[in-house]
């Protein structure tokens, strides 16, 4: 007999807001926020997820929703799951909970998407100040295959993946984020000299009590609050895993995270079709709601096994990843290189930041040659399955970083050709993407030699 589908374990409802759902999604980051289900290690179930903005962004003709989204409220997670062992035993502290994704996609009638960047004055992105306005690009999805009415010429398949998939930290694990975040968030311009150069901001998300969401913990109880102040923000990835944006766990993928608590408290959500190395547009991949279907093991003692502390705690630690067997198969790629330069001339010393900045912007002008605006390249770059890698990090000044641009997703053949005039428009497409104004005062930075 055939085994039995998935156990649906955490369950969704897309005409409910995120605080409505029968099994409360969480914002957060905390020891203490309580577990929604438990399964047992090897058992196959189900998770779905909203979209990580929980439905906020819509398919409609505007960036309106883009430019004065929350973002405290962000993101919406399904879980925390307890796992337990054969035996009924919890995942200890120590152990590592090996997270295979069996399946995975968007939640059916539910089937589109949609890649953004941020207002400057709301949370920016990687070239923030190249581009200050919030834009919106929406995708359909064929299957496999995505194309975006806004960014015409342009069709790929998704190498679909969760951007958050990560365990609770324990309450010291909790403290050292929060001291370290805060750190840098209280030093900011004294000690970084990168953020000169990238400007997207604020340089931390600390913890704060607005736009909090803890699952089954009641709002306005003492309880509440207490977590509220504490409780982590879901922005960046950390030591449980958590917002990695790594675009190659896909069908097939495994996840070794560390276990922190009793049960380890997995969660995840920010469901991408399809993402560039980097979501340099920071609401970069193609963002949409979605399921998983996932098996857990428990490896008992496998942090002290198999995990080295790279820090001064045996929590300073990190998850290890396989790549699944399933990827889309390109075989040509257009590569723009990137060094420690930026757009005023100026050397930085083996910056791999300023080095990757400046091969994406290279390639943004390049695309912009073929006829899709600058916006469109960027959005584009961001969403598409690129390939991001540094290539040079040893032989000073420069650290070297390249983009790879796989050819087959456009419409016109977009190499060099010694011929002279280059195949294909020579105008902007229409329609260009959703695009806001931007308000604030903030300078933007031009490239000297840029093609406007």
């Amino acid at each position: 007999m055939a085994p039995a589908s998935p156990r649906v374990v955490v369950k969704v409802d897309l005409k409910k807001k995120p605080w409505q759902q029968n099994q409360p999604l969480h914002n957060r980051w905390h020891p203490e926020i309580p577990s929604v289900a438990e399964v047992k290690a090897n058992e196959f179930f189900r998770v779905e997820m909203v979209d990580w903005t929980g439905g906020a962004v819509k398919d409609d003709g505007s960036a309106s929703d883009i430019k004065s989204i929350d973002l405290s409220t962000v993101h919406y997670l399904s879980g925390p799951i307890k796992v337990v062992d054969e035996d009924g035993v919890s995942a200890k502290p120590g152990d590592l909970l090996a997270v295979e994704i069996c399946n995975l996609g968007p939640l059916p009638e539910d089937e589109w998407g949609f890649t953004g960047s941020f207002d400057r004055e709301n949370g920016g992105g990687f070239l923030t100040d190249h581009f200050p306005c919030a834009t919106k690009a929406i995708w359909y999805f064929e299957g496999i295959y995505a194309y975006s009415p806004q960014i015409p010429g342009v069709r790929f398949p998704g190498l679909t993946h969760p951007g958050i998939i990560g365990t609770a930290p324990s309450m010291e694990l909790l403290k050292i984020w929060n001291e370290r975040e805060r750190q840098l968030e209280e030093n900011g311009l004294k000690s970084l000299t990168l953020c000169e150069v990238v400007h997207q901001r604020p340089l931390a998300n600390l913890p704060t009590s607005k736009g909090c969401l803890l699952g089954n913990v009641k709002e306005g109880t003492l309880e509440w609050e207490k977590i509220a102040k504490e409780a982590a923000r879901t922005i960046p990835g950390r030591e449980n895993g958590g917002n990695c944006d790594i675009k190659n766990l896909s069908r097939g993928s495994k996840i070794y995270l560390p276990v922190f608590v009793e049960g380890a408290n997995l969660s995840t959500g920010d469901m991408h079709f399809s993402q560039g190395d980097g979501e340099i547009s920071f609401c970069g991949a193609i963002e949409m709601s979605g399921f998983l279907e996932l098996k857990c093991e428990i490896i008992r003692n496998g942090m002290q096994e198999y995990l080295t502390p790279m820090g001064p705690t045996p929590l300073h630690v990190n998850p290890i990843f396989e790549i699944g067997p399933v990827e889309p198969r390109f075989s040509e790629w257009l590569v723009f290189e990137g060094i420690s330069v930026d757009e005023s001339g100026r050397q930085h010393y083996l910056d791999a930041t300023v080095a990757y900045k400046r091969a994406v912007l290279n390639a943004i002008d390049y695309l912009f040659k073929f006829g899709y605006s600058k916006e469109q390249a960027y959005l584009l770059l961001s969403c598409c399955p690129s390939e991001g890698r540094i290539s040079g990090i040893v032989d000073s000044p420069n650290a070297v970083a390249t983009l790879a641009i796989p050819t087959a997703i456009f419409d016109q053949d977009i190499r060099p050709k010694t011929q002279k005039g280059r195949v294909g428009p020579r105008i902007v497409r229409k329609p260009d993407v959703l695009k806001s104004t931007y308000d604030g005062k903030l300078p933007i930075t031009k490239n000297p030699s840029s093609r406007s």
